[in-house]
């Protein structure tokens, strides 16, 4: 039923795929299956799939019932399956229904992945270092998260500061989340990405013909977010001709299409957020002092990185996770002296720089288990390499291989066993050797 060069894709396949027939007898296994329930496939080709996935689902809504019945596949449907040694393994499973060439159902078809990273994923977020999706357990972000359940039933505008990369954009989701317009509109604009021009039309729109690519009306972002909310990212860098228009919202909850005189009446709650120092800009005549008080009602600064150190540990773990789960890899730990580079790292990108580190190492990383120095972004780590992970490469530009020798010291000299660590020939160890001896 299955020919070769299907056997060959599906086996190809990172899910784990079986094919039954209309007695929901395996045909195939592909080795994805195989291997995520660590059951031997040719086992159980001919039996019921129930004897391979041991699915509680398979006596409350047999997926594959449901899709030779209505024809109509079923997607990303939670449950568990049991692996070879009898554990529960959460997976997400797709079933379609399989015909042949008259459209008549024969069997059916299931793909299924591992689920328990996003289950710790989610477990982890709901843990009570987590707020919204802001991860952290560092005294300043309690006091924001604290902040933010206070004004959970107020309108109050608020102005979030702090530098780029902290997180400034989660903190108004969690604002917004937790409000009482939070099944409202939610509309968010960066300030600095838009010219001035096209600023004002996405801010407040235009109508038919008021400048030359103005070919209909168009509403704009205040307008689509009357009940809700808006979140202006980014204000310090709102052109101040147009910060007056921003104060008559704030002030009389109206405004004006471009190329239109009729004033029209929102409401909406305002979020703005800045990387700027808007007091300096004030001084220097780029903001407006009494936009800023309006919009200062609640200020909200969140801190750098460098600032909030027992976050760190936790917002490595999280990403750790994260990848883990993007890149299909095992990792679930960082080594200690990777550990202590990143804790005593100054982040001058904050949140953003540490998690761009985390993919830089795992997408550089080929250990099975946890992420190396070596693998840290260059700009970030010491000098130093790790000597277990050197290359060929790297042992043959370094001058006086100071890791190859200490990592002989450490094995009593033993050339075989330090080669083996090294991944290289033996040989490799004794031409660098007589090359450090005649330098």
């Amino acid at each position: 039923m299955i020919d070769k060069y299907s056997r060959y894709i599906l086996d190809s396949l990172a899910e784990g795929v079986y094919v039954v027939d209309n007695e929901f007898k395996l045909l195939f296994i592909n080795k994805a299956a195989e291997r995520l329930l660590g059951k031997n496939r040719n086992k159980y080709i001919g039996t019921v799939c129930t004897s391979f996935c041991q699915s509680e689902i398979c006596e409350t809504g047999c997926p594959i019932s449901k899709v030779l019945i209505t024809e109509k596949s079923v997607t990303d449907l939670e449950t568990v399956y049991k692996n070879d040694k009898g554990e529960l393994i959460p997976v997400k499973i797709n079933s379609s229904l399989l015909t042949d060439e008259n459209q008549t159902p024969i069997g059916g078809i299931i793909s299924f992945r591992d689920n328990r990273v996003n289950k710790n994923l989610e477990e982890l977020l709901k843990s009570d270092s987590h707020f919204h999706g802001i991860i952290g357990k560092s005294q300043p972000m309690i006091d924001i998260f604290r902040t933010i359940e206070e004004i959970s039933n107020t309108d109050a505008t608020v102005l979030i500061t702090g530098e780029t990369g902290v997180g400034k954009e989660l903190i108004a989701n969690a604002i917004q989340g937790t409000s009482k317009r939070s099944h409202q509109p939610f509309v968010k604009v960066n300030c600095a990405v838009l010219p001035e021009a096209l600023l004002a039309s996405e801010l407040f729109g235009h109508v038919k013909g008021a400048f030359t690519d103005a070919v209909k009306d168009r509403k704009g972002r205040f307008e689509l977010a009357d009940k809700g909310t808006i979140f202006l990212d980014e204000i310090g860098e709102m052109p101040i001709n147009m910060q007056a228009q921003l104060l008559r919202i704030l002030q009389e909850g109206t405004f004006e299409r471009i190329g239109e005189s009729i004033t029209k009446k929102i409401d909406v709650r305002i979020i703005a957020a800045t990387n700027k120092n808007l007091e300096e800009q004030i001084q220097e005549k780029k903001f407006r002092e009494d936009l800023f008080y309006r919009l200062n009602v609640i200020p909200m600064k969140i801190p750098p990185l460098m600032e909030r150190g027992s976050d760190i540990l936790l917002l490595t773990e999280f990403f750790i996770e994260k990848y883990a789960r993007k890149y299909n890899k095992e990792v679930k730990e960082i080594d200690p002296d990777a550990l202590e580079v990143i804790m005593n790292y100054s982040w001058p990108g904050n949140v953003r720089e540490l998690e761009n580190a985390v993919e830089y190492s795992f997408i550089r990383e080929k250990k099975s288990d946890s992420l190396c120095l070596c693998c840290l972004p260059p700009q970030i780590r010491p000098q130093k390499k790790c000597s277990e992970h050197l290359s060929l490469h790297q042992l043959e530009i370094d001058d006086k291989a100071q890791e190859l020798l200490s990592l002989l010291r450490q094995n009593n000299w033993n050339k075989t066993k330090v080669a083996k660590l090294l991944g290289v020939d033996r040989s490799t160890i004794h031409r660098r050797l007589k090359s450090i001896q005649s330098d």
